[in-house]
């Protein structure tokens, strides 16, 4: 009966925002997986249910969306759309990052900052959530062509952000290139020489472990979670899929903690090495994504045996843990069922929102060990913050003072989210956790500021 009467709430809550966001699939899907578990916390939390606080988190503080006029290499004026989500700030400025991809779309952008909000609000630095970007596709355009487009979207992006307002970062399709040509398009309309993006390089205002961040924590995470059971990465098959920065860090990091990957991915298919990726084999990956630009199907021309499968997707491997690096929804509900058939104990979370609302279902009615991306992907922007704080301060930490810092934020993140998912039966619900944790010290926030 009480599970029919919260159900019946969150389809009435959920019907409101779909109501005041039509045809945003995307966002909707991260609402109604917050919304399940925070609906039965304010039964329980009614100051919150009376002040309607989740109901103003769902709504964007304000939405910019504007046209980027930019030249190819052939004079030809192109035309694309630029978009910047400024999501709720009630605990620090706006905080994520920028995607440049054809499949951007302001649905998108809006599940990103709404999870950006939570997922900052975990990492327990000050920072709000937000998020933006352009349906602009980097992919085969030359150099000069990114830095043309770049400029154009920073000179109308520079006046709705700034060091104490709105810091982005790098995300899908903004790498080290596109951040370059964004700062210095910045600083020069600017005039002034502040921390207003992250992910900058090291000789202009750059972190270490920044590039690392997001795929080390995630595995970081995964080290948490195997130590309530008493376990570790050593001697584990880990399957992970992308092959793009997340990934090939998430890689790395496996082989440091003694595991073994056996799959990478993009937007082709996947690669089954059941020897393992090496340092060697993960030099030669990222050269294939970096250097040559090319897909990973060239990967068993230089390592015959492994395995390439064009259009799919690495699920059907057996594995013990699997770290989802790419994108969206690339865990269906028959893919999570064929990863527990399959014997898998541990999912985290790499990419935004990976799997499917049907597919966690699976892994919690599992019980498995299954961190969700708020969580176990909050090392990039934690890095972030602390890039910010090296910006403030005018200095720099080592490499290992970054590192040192980065485990201890995982380690309070999942510390968070034991302390709010614990059941009765000593399982750890990481998805309820980690909503309710996230939640609290933003509403408390917004409670603190009134109607507003």
């Amino acid at each position: 009966m009480q599970h029919e009467r919260i159900a019946t709430k969150v389809n009435t809550f959920m019907a409101d925002v779909i109501q005041r966001s039509p045809g945003e699939p995307e966002f909707h899907q991260a609402v109604q997986e917050v919304a399940e578990s925070i609906i039965p916390f304010l039964d329980t939390h009614p100051r919150y249910q009376a002040a309607k606080v989740f109901e103003r988190m769902t709504v964007p503080d304000r939405v910019i969306m504007f046209r980027v006029v930019w030249e190819d290499d052939n004079g030809t004026p192109q035309i694309n759309v630029g978009y910047r989500v400024q999501f709720n700030n009630a605990i620090g400025p706006y905080k994520g990052g920028f995607r440049f991809h054809p499949s951007v779309t302001l649905g998108t952008l809006k599940f990103l900052g709404f999870e950006q909000v939570f997922k900052n609000s975990l990492t327990t630095l000050p920072l709000g959530g937000g998020k933006g970007g352009s349906d602009f596709d980097p992919k085969g355009k030359s150099d000069r062509e990114v830095m043309r487009f770049c400029q154009a979207f920073m000179t109308e992006m520079q006046r709705h952000i700034g060091q104490n307002t709105d810091i982005p970062a790098g995300d899908i399709g903004v790498g080290a290139r596109e951040i370059g040509y964004l700062f210095g398009q910045y600083k020069r309309i600017s005039n002034e020489f502040t921390g207003v993006l992250t992910g900058k390089g090291l000789h202009y205002g750059g972190s270490l472990i920044r590039p690392e961040a997001t795929g080390y924590g995630s595995v970081y995470f995964a080290k948490e979670m195997l130590a309530t059971k008493n376990d570790n990465l050593v001697g584990k098959t880990c399957l992970v899929s992308g092959s793009g920065n997340v990934a090939q860090y998430t890689i790395e990091k496996i082989i440091d903690l003694g595991g073994k990957p056996i799959t990478f991915s993009d937007s082709t298919g996947f690669v089954h090495d059941p020897e393992g990726v090496t340092r060697e084999k993960l030099a030669y990956i990222v050269d294939l994504k970096t250097v040559q630009r090319v897909d990973i199907s060239h990967y068993i021309q230089h390592y015959p045996n492994a395995t390439y499968h064009p259009g799919e997707r690495p699920w059907a491997i057996p594995g013990d843990l699997a770290f989802p690096s790419a994108t969206q929804n690339e865990i269906s509900e028959t893919d999570a069922k064929t990863l527990i058939q399959n014997g898998c104990k541990l999912v985290s979370e790499g990419a935004n929102m990976p799997t499917s609302l049907e597919g966690v279902e699976v892994f919690r009615n599992a019980k498995i060990l299954y961190a969700p991306g708020k969580a176990a992907n909050a090392g990039g922007v934690a890095i972030s913050g602390l890039e910010m704080s090296q910006n403030s301060m005018r200095l720099s930490w080592t490499r290992d003072e970054v590192d040192a810092k980065l485990q201890e934020i995982m380690k309070r993140i999942h510390q968070q989210c034991v302390t709010h998912g614990q059941e009765a039966d000593g399982y750890t619900d990481y998805v309820k956790g980690a909503n309710i944790a996230g939640f609290i010290k933003v509403a408390d926030a917004m409670l603190a500021y009134g109607v507003m």
